[in-house]
């Protein structure tokens, strides 16, 4: 079985070298993604909150792509810059997953990429 890239235009460009996703069967594995702007290229960052709502913007660019949504999503990872911003993260992830929340951790880490209070990757199946 062949895996296939699963890259969207909607969602800011790879920083580094990897792809969006990668659809292996009928899992698609999201990289990590980070606040970045898809259209301008820049940080979304005037609050955690609206850091946040950008990050999910980018994941949802990508199940799009793959022709998949929140609902698909089994598994998540949050990582987060200071965890004492858990509950307005928390918040406004929730707000994406309004029925059957995935599994998930939360780790909190020293350093994301371009210096970003949070990051967070999924796992979706069809």
């Amino acid at each position: 079985m062949a895996n296939t890239i699963v890259n969207s235009p909607n969602a800011p460009a790879p920083i580094g070298p990897y792809s969006h996703s990668v659809l292996a069967g009928n899992t698609l594995y999201i990289s990590g993604q980070i606040a970045l702007d898809a259209q301008t290229g820049n940080l979304i960052s005037e609050s955690i909150e609206a850091e946040t709502h950008q990050v999910m913007k980018n994941l949802q660019a990508i199940l799009q792509e793959a022709e998949m949504g929140f609902a698909d999503v089994v598994k998540c990872t949050i990582f987060v810059k200071d965890m004492n911003n858990f509950a307005r993260i928390n918040e406004i992830y929730g707000s994406y997953f309004a029925f059957n929340p995935p599994a998930r951790e939360t780790v909190e880490v020293s350093r994301l990429p371009k210096d970003v209070n949070v990051e967070i990757s999924a796992i979706a199946v069809k």
